[in-house]
């Protein structure tokens, strides 16, 4: 065994001092090579680089910012303390933070809202929020009209589109083509917004789904509900009685009043849009915009965009362009709203106030 291991130890001397030696040639023959390039062009040689010691640099993510595991007896409190304190996450309590510093101020607090967000089943979330004080506005586009007043009909919304349109009976829904432009033919009478007029139109009906309605629970109590359509683009607009001057007149008393919700965030207001690709972004430029034409101020607003992509228009009209040279702060908050939305309101409910900066 000694002769073994002998032999063994001076083949493995042999070996480093043949890949010693290799190197060094290796080494010689790198340094008489022409380079293909400038004749002066050579590596960066880093002998000179400077160098510190790890724990003297500051960094953006510690333990203190790491998930907790839970046990089964968890509260809700727990679940949300136990999130790590990064990215989304952070994002997402800050904005809480400042919802409720909007609540404190009594600024308004707008929900700009696609129909998607009635779809997930988000209502029965908003309203809950709506009567705790953290929703103050509610402006909608013109599919959440026929979703929201459909789940107060009816129950149920979101028609199978492939099922119905080759056959063209897609979107020919009497009783939601007949309200919506009920409401708004009587609305334009009476000089009020399409918001205000389909709520009034739909609880006069008495649907029995009523408590699950943004519509109905906003118009009872007396929560501004602006409606943005944009005409030819929801089903209603190809209804036998359809009054596209009255859908005009309402919806634009609705782009107003809007505007004087907005120049009232000043000073500690919040905007959030909520599933809106491109009528909601570009309705609230507009209106931030109105407002400072008009020689109002309009600084520390907080805006976000809830969505599942982000797309150019709400990260360009609602969180950066507004809130930049210092008049606030915008937020991207990524993910389902089925997710983002119940986590928002989780964290609203349960979360004490913290300073903002």
């Amino acid at each position: 065994m000694a002769v073994s291991g002998a032999i063994a130890t001076g083949a493995k001397t042999a070996n480093t001092s043949d890949i010693l030696r290799r190197a060094f040639i290796v080494t010689e023959i790198s340094a008489t090579i022409m380079s293909h390039y400038d004749d002066t062009l050579r590596p960066i040689d880093l002998e000179g680089v400077k160098t510190y010691p790890l724990v003297s640099r500051p960094s953006k993510v510690t333990l203190g910012d790491f998930a907790k595991p839970l046990n089964e007896t968890a509260s809700l409190d727990d679940f949300l303390s136990a999130l790590p304190n990064v990215l989304a996450v952070q994002s997402l309590r800050q904005l809480a933070d400042r919802i409720h510093r909007a609540r404190a101020l009594g600024k308004p607090i707008i929900w700009g809202i696609g129909g998607h967000v009635i779809k997930t089943g988000l209502a029965p979330l908003i309203i809950d929020l709506m009567r705790r004080g953290f929703v103050s506005a509610i402006a909608a586009n013109g599919s959440v009209l026929v979703h929201d007043s459909e789940i107060a009909m009816v129950g149920s919304t979101s028609e199978d589109v492939d099922a119905t349109l080759s056959e063209g009976s897609f979107g020919g829904a009497e009783e939601t083509g007949r309200l919506l432009n009920s409401a708004a033919r009587n609305g334009a009478l009476d000089q009020v917004g399409l918001g205000q007029a389909m709520g009034r139109a739909l609880l006069e009906l008495t649907p029995q789904h009523a408590k699950f309605s943004l519509l109905c629970a906003a118009y009872e109590a007396r929560i501004p509900f602006t409606a943005h359509i944009t005409i030819g683009g929801d089903i209603p607009h190809f209804h036998p009685n359809t009054d596209g001057a009255a859908l005009g007149a309402t919806t634009h008393i609705d782009f107003r009043l809007l505007a004087e919700l907005v120049r009232r965030m000043d000073g500690g207001g919040v905007y959030l849009n909520v599933g809106s690709a491109v009528v909601l972004p570009e309705v609230f430029l507009k209106c931030v915009t109105l407002v400072r034409n008009l020689g109002h101020s309009l600084e520390d607003i907080t805006t976000a965009n809830f969505d599942f992509i982000q797309s150019y228009r709400p990260l360009t009209n609602v969180v950066r362009r507004p809130t930049e040279k210092g008049a606030g702060r915008g937020y991207s908050i990524t993910g389902h709203h089925e997710l983002t939305i119940p986590l928002l309101a989780a964290q609203l409910i349960t979360r004490t106030t913290q300073k903002v900066d």
